[in-house]
């Protein structure tokens, strides 16, 4: 048995959090390989065949494989493909591609789950911009992470930077979960919506960030082979996802190698700089701002 929350969501203990800092250290460092093996020429199948041998050389089990049916190590969505795409060897990567790769792992009963997109050689400026956009959405989500914020305050997050950036579609029915013992658990994971809302983080949960954007619409739809969700326009889209917990010192990113000290770090500084400067701006222009009157 395992401890949950009033609202069904697992906590994890400190020795448990270790378990699943472990099974996410194995999928980093798969999505770090993988990421330098991406060139011109490659074929999804290729990388496929490389992420299940590093999975399964550190002792771990690819959690994907099997799922529901699912046929394959990794997903892997190429340029109009949103997630969960199936690899094969029918087409290799091209230069100017760009592909979603989706991994996870086992290790002593603990799931790790992360997603990177990544660049085929040299790729057009709108795609490195999605590609940008999309990864600080997703830490911006991460940065939500802190004991008594509401779950709603992830999607919140992500929403707002996305469309502080530009035209840009969130798909609405895809989204981040749940994670520990199994691959997904409760609660779903929205990205968009408002703030304050659903349960309070606590110290233990642990959850999977995942937004996914699209050059264009945020109308998707699903393949025949009944995996592959393409975007419903055509254009490219992005993935990035970390598994992440909740602790008294913050969120720690189980998936990063760093355990997301250097990007939370920035954004922390970032977010202080802002709070002084809004209180420089108060101090100065006190009560003789008549712009501030009713606010």
């Amino acid at each position: 048995m395992f401890k949950r929350n009033k609202h069904g969501i697992q906590i994890k203990t400190p020795e448990q959090l270790e378990k699943m800092r472990a099974a996410g250290l194995v999928v980093g460092r798969t999505l770090e390989l993988l990421k330098r093996s991406v060139e011109p020429g490659i074929t999804p199948a290729d990388l496929d065949a490389i992420a299940e041998k590093a999975i399964r050389d550190e002792g771990a089990i690819p959690s994907f494989k099997g799922y529901q049916g699912f046929p394959a190590t990794i997903c892997a969505s190429v340029n109009h493909e949103v997630v969960h795409g199936i690899p094969t060897d029918r087409r290799a990567l091209r230069e100017g591609d760009v592909i979603s790769i989706d991994c996870g792992a086992i290790l002593d009963g603990w799931h790790g789950d992360a997603a990177v997109t990544v660049p085929v050689g040299e790729v057009e400026p709108q795609l490195t911009e999605l590609m940008r956009v999309t990864e600080e959405a997703m830490w911006r989500g991460i940065a939500a992470l802190t004991v008594g914020r509401h779950l709603s305050d992830i999607g919140y997050e992500v929403e707002r930077y996305v469309r502080s950036q530009g035209r840009y579609g969130i798909p609405q029915e895809y989204g981040g979960h749940g994670i520990g013992t199994a691959m997904h658990m409760d609660p779903w994971v929205a990205n968009h919506g408002r703030p304050g809302r659903g349960p309070r983080f606590e110290p233990g949960m642990c959850f999977a960030i995942e937004p996914m954007v699209n050059l264009g619409t945020d109308r998707t739809r699903v393949l025949a082979d009944d995996w592959t969700v393409v975007t419903l326009d055509g254009k490219a889209s992005a993935h990035f996802e970390h598994s992440v917990a909740v602790t008294h010192n913050g969120p720690w990113v189980l998936t990063a190698l760093d355990g997301g000290k250097a990007r939370l770090a920035t954004l922390i500084e970032q977010s202080t700089q802002k709070s002084q400067q809004a209180r420089t701006q108060a101090e100065s222009g006190g009560d003789d701002d008549p712009g501030d009157a009713g606010l």
